[in-house]
């Protein structure tokens, strides 16, 4: 990193090197640029949480040069003190080759270590695994277990992943309801695929003026490529009231030349 010395700063080398909880955390969320040197210096003299911080920067640009090879080496620094968002990146960056090869196994094992530490994206991300069987033999119950702790946790793309589970019979016995239940709690904290899936199931049930609702929402909150499917799926539905949110949120064709 070419981060030079915070004018001022130097009262904060002693607060950082002691670790102090509260300075590290209004460190971590101030401007990156600015912090990008104090992160450096408490990541080289062994602050986990800024080896973890430091992974990350790197990994996202954010205050220091792009450089995968180097996040997952703080990010591995991190895990191996046992800090539980080194764990959970360094499982990231090993199961999508961020930095290195990818390797699913030992991606499982990181989730696995930040999971029962209680790392809510860790354990959405073991959840993942298993029931993709990723790196591990797959298994949708123990998928579900742990998609049920992170929910619990209020994760709401586990939640969508309970509710998903649920309706399909992965690991549990197929419940309509409660799997309808779980797609509104996540639709609810702002997740946009499963405010697709609570509309869908609430079209389904013939809830015709809540589902276009949440299709909207849907729509506002996804990808251009969830806007389009969704624009796409309700435009052939045969629903006035559906086809007509369809036609709102359809992107706008593009105007054709003249011969």
């Amino acid at each position: 990193m070419d981060a030079a010395l915070p004018s001022g700063s130097e009262a904060l080398f002693p607060v950082l090197l002691g670790q102090d909880p509260a300075s590290l955390a209004a460190l971590f969320a101030g401007d990156p640029a600015r912090a990008a040197f104090w992160v450096q210096t408490a990541a080289e003299q062994g602050v986990a949480e800024a080896q973890a911080r430091l992974g990350q920067m790197r990994l996202d640009g954010l205050g220091a040069s792009q450089d995968p090879a180097a996040a997952i080496g703080w990010f591995r620094r991190a895990a191996e003190q046992g800090d539980a968002d080194g764990c959970n990146m360094l499982g990231r960056c090993l199961e999508n080759g961020w930095g290195a090869k990818p390797d699913p196994a030992e991606a499982v094992r990181w989730y696995r270590r930040a999971a029962d530490a209680g790392h809510a994206w860790a354990q959405y991300n073991l959840g993942h695994m298993l029931l993709g069987g990723l790196g591990v033999e797959r298994d949708a119950a123990e998928a579900l277990a742990w998609y049920r702790r992170s929910a619990d946790q209020g994760h709401a793309r586990a939640m969508n992943l309970v509710g998903r589970c649920l309706e399909h019979g992965w690991g549990a016995a197929a419940d309509s309801q409660s799997a309808r239940d779980w797609y509104r709690r996540s639709a609810e904290g702002g997740y946009f695929r499963a405010q697709y899936n609570y509309a869908t199931a609430l079209a389904q049930r013939g809830e015709i003026a809540l589902a276009a609702d949440w299709f909207r929402r849907a729509a506002e909150a996804g990808t251009p490529e969830m806007r389009q499917a969704i624009a796409t799926l309700l435009a052939g539905c045969g629903v006035p009231a559906l086809v007509a949110v369809g036609e709102r949120i359809a992107p706008p064709k593009a105007p054709t030349s003249s011969p």
